[in-house]
């Protein structure tokens, strides 16, 4: 054999080696990113509310979502009151409950180990019963309780989230959140 039929061989053999390690290199960068980027993980959050008069419970609320990790969820409910502003011009008042939270866990805060961070904003309304006695004003009086925080929760434990007293009563206020890990 030439040494011209040699070099030639063998720089074939070389580009084709140089095509199957560029593409098998090509096929595990692919594979690897795969395989190191896990789903995020799924929990459960159960929100309580809890109304306390004098130091006793007198009224309960429960509300539960589901949750990526790194997601934000809201949950809302309740009624939009119309209320008169100027004479027949009419804007409504979203009355009830509204919850939003975000949650995040170690693979988006690292050193937090089975904890998670929560960001929450509740938001608790209702419109005044007027009084008996009283006439009934085309603005009805709108009670609120809201709570913004954040805070470090442990997984399956009750963490309370805030507490608020009402300045006009004896009313205190509780919010309080459960975080489960899905499977």
């Amino acid at each position: 054999m030439s040494k011209k039929t040699m070099l030639a061989a063998a720089l074939v053999l070389m580009i084709m080696a140089g095509r199957f390690q560029s593409a098998s290199a090509q096929d595990s960068a692919t594979a690897r990113p795969a395989e190191s980027q896990k789903a995020p993980a799924a929990y459960r959050l159960d929100f309580t509310i809890m109304e306390f008069e004098d130091s006793k419970k007198i009224n309960t609320r429960q509300y539960s979502m589901n949750s990526k990790a790194g997601d934000s969820n809201e949950i809302k409910i309740g009624t939009r009151v119309p209320v008169e502003v100027k004479e027949h011009e009419i804007q409504y008042l979203d009355v009830g409950v509204s919850l939003w939270c975000r949650l995040r866990d170690q693979a988006d805060v690292p050193g937090l180990g089975n904890d998670v961070l929560l960001n929450v904003k509740s938001d608790v309304s209702s419109v005044v019963p007027p009084e008996s006695g009283r006439g009934e004003s085309s603005t009805p009086p709108v009670r609120q309780v809201k709570i913004e925080a954040s805070t470090i929760a442990a997984l399956g434990k009750a963490t309370v989230v805030g507490v608020i007293d009402d300045p006009n009563s004896k009313h205190q206020y509780q919010l309080e959140v459960t975080v489960t890990k899905l499977k």
